[in-house]
């Protein structure tokens, strides 16, 4: 099982460019937990840079347990389920997230 750490690391190579469209944005991850910790990921010209720790000013902000991040990442958790029970908390613009979810594999 990856780490988050790891999905990080490969976010880069699995982003999907096409379905990021010209959206340009940073989204903040807050991850909770054993192997949690802070990354944030720019997006612009349809390609993206992840990097550790906080952002100076993301558009929204994704809060969660690392745990349910991996789960989520490897597709053994639903990302709409997840909101809707709680294990995801957004701040800020809840659209950029929608938007940026087939992008990230999410």
């Amino acid at each position: 099982m990856p780490t988050a750490s790891d999905i990080f690391k490969e976010m880069p190579k699995r982003f999907n460019a096409s379905a990021a469209g010209d959206i340009n944005t940073t989204v903040q991850f807050d991850l909770s937990g054993e192997g949690g910790g802070q990354w944030h990921a720019a997006i612009a010209d349809g390609a993206i840079t992840v990097n550790n720790g906080p952002a100076d000013a993301p558009q929204a902000t994704l809060i969660m347990d690392a745990e349910d991040f991996v789960a989520m990442s490897t597709g053994q958790l639903n990302a709409m389920a997840a909101f809707m029970s709680g294990k995801i908390k957004v701040e800020g613009d809840l659209g950029t997230i929608m938007k940026l979810q087939p992008a990230l594999g999410l």
